[in-house]
């Protein structure tokens, strides 16, 4: 009975706004099938209506118990992380999946929340006359540097990047003293710098794959046929959709196969040929209203680890649209970042309706509701 009380008590406005945004990607996955539910569209739906009840019975459990949860969680994380070192499958030129049987599970998506849950219960746990401690701010350093290189090496440099800035953000709005990150914004642009400097040198610090995909967003159209492919088929898809698209199944990009990784990363693309410019903007005001629902529920709770969960898991979700998006209109290079809850792909899925379980339950156990 006190699992059908909670329900009451869930954020149906951000669950309306999360089915609806996955219609998106249902219609989407079956446009550049074909017009057939095999063999993304299906799998999809599966994945989606499973992870969706999950959300459910992650917001019954109280928040309390991921709060104590979370440093084994960050721990199984990590062990999942060296664990794809030794045992992960190897795909597309980098070692990132784990065969589980039931799922391939890339434990650097995985790992998104497990940093956001134990940044929470680390700055929850410490006295805020400690935040900004050069000792107190070298522990979260390492627990989001350490993971980050290991997921750098595998080789996913967008990933490593991602779990950084999500890190950065989290000890931003913990309190931590602005002239850290100043200073941490000088070393960065200095590192790029040396980054840089190492290229084709016997210490190059990147890999060639990383240079080449530079060079094409900076010119795409000096090699349109190799490495800026991608990008151009993605531009000429998003500037033939006009204001109101091609018409749905009509886009010529995405039907007749010019569009590489149509259903995964470059789906905003072929949304935006047959949809158009209203189709996209639709999709943004969607994306807007969860970030805003998200952190209306974080400014209305008092538990410091709550507001710190929901606002790391809020930026999580911003960072993967706002990423993807940027990539495939050029403004950014080429990483592997899916577009939410659209995407076809089995581990951004359950990673991102599970970091909305964790949410929800937050949302309902606010000022120890029960």
């Amino acid at each position: 009975m006190n699992f059908f009380i909670k329900l009451i008590y869930i954020n149906w406005s951000l669950q309306i706004l999360i089915l609806v945004t996955a219609l998106f990607g249902f219609l989407m996955l079956y446009s550049v099938s074909g017009g057939s539910w095999d063999p993304w569209t299906r799998p999809q739906l599966n994945r989606f209506f499973v992870s969706f009840f999950l959300i459910f019975v992650m917001s019954a459990i109280s928040i309390s118990f991921w709060q104590k949860t979370s440093p084994y969680i960050y721990i199984l994380g990590l062990a999942l992380l060296i664990a794809v070192y030794f045992f992960g499958e190897t795909g597309m030129g980098a070692k990132r999946w784990l065969d589980l049987r039931v799922i391939k599970l890339q434990p650097s998506e995985a790992f998104k929340i497990s940093i956001v849950m134990a940044l929470a219960y680390y700055y929850h746990k410490l006295p805020v006359n400690k935040v900004s401690h050069p000792f107190y701010v070298l522990i979260p350093l390492l627990l989001i540097l350490i993971p980050a290189f290991i997921v750098f090496r595998q080789p996913d440099l967008g990933t490593a990047l991602v779990i950084t800035m999500i890190g950065i953000f989290i000890m931003f709005i913990a309190g931590v003293h602005f002239g850290y990150f100043l200073f941490g914004g000088i070393s960065f642009f200095t590192l790029l710098l040396i980054l840089f400097q190492s290229r084709g040198t016997e210490w190059q610090l990147l890999k060639d794959y990383h240079f080449r995909r530079i060079d094409t967003f900076l010119d795409p159209s000096a090699d349109p046929l190799g490495s800026g492919y991608h990008i151009t088929q993605s531009k000429i898809a998003l500037g033939s959709g006009g204001l109101f698209g091609k018409g749905y199944m009509q886009g010529s990009q995405s039907q007749l196969n010019f569009l590489p990784e149509k259903h995964t990363d470059f789906i905003f693309t072929t949304l935006a040929e047959e949809f158009g410019f209203f189709g996209t903007i639709g999709l943004l005001i969607i994306y807007s209203l969860i970030v805003l629902l998200c952190i209306f529920s974080a400014l209305a709770t008092t538990d410091k680890y709550s507001r710190l969960l929901i606002t790391g898991l809020c930026m999580t979700f911003f960072t993967y649209f706002s990423i993807n998006i940027a990539m495939v209109m050029g403004l950014l290079p080429v990483v592997g970042i899916p577009l939410p809850l659209v995407s076809y792909g089995g581990s951004s899925m359950i990673v991102i309706m599970l970091s909305f379980g964790l949410i929800q339950s937050a949302h309902v156990h606010k000022n120890n509701r029960f």
